[in-house]
């Protein structure tokens, strides 16, 4: 089992610090290769730069009253959220279909609905 994983390319989780601005401020975020694709991936469906997407995730986490003070975490969190919403069919795999053009409201009840029955089952 462990071969799947441990027999992919070191580069993946080779970690590399980027160093951007957000909502004017320098800062540095450090993450593995494997995320830094992701979120360029995420970014380039809507026409953002890295720099872009970052700076939304950060306004509109801090605007819905999350704590964002583990960057870096919240970053890993949304590209493992991005790869299982792909892997539930709610993100489509084509990705010229932007992601603003989602229904987010009706993709997150969705979601909850799955982690609840999944619960109930664990529970049973």
């Amino acid at each position: 089992m462990c071969r799947l994983f441990i027999g992919a390319d070191p580069e993946l989780w080779d970690v590399q610090t980027r160093s951007m601005r957000i909502d004017g401020v320098s800062t540095s975020v450090r993450l593995e290769n494997f995320f830094w694709s992701a979120l360029e991936e995420i970014g380039k469906r809507d026409g953002l730069s890295l720099a872009q997407l970052m700076t939304r995730l950060y306004s509109e986490a801090l605007e819905e009253g999350h704590n964002v003070d583990n960057f870096a975490s919240f970053l890993r969190v949304c590209c493992g959220r991005y790869l299982a919403l792909q892997l539930e069919g709610e993100i489509p795999l084509d990705s010229n279909i932007p992601i603003r053009s989602l229904d987010a409201d009706t993709i997150l009840s969705r979601e909850r609905n799955r982690r609840t029955a999944s619960i109930a089952r664990l529970s049973a």
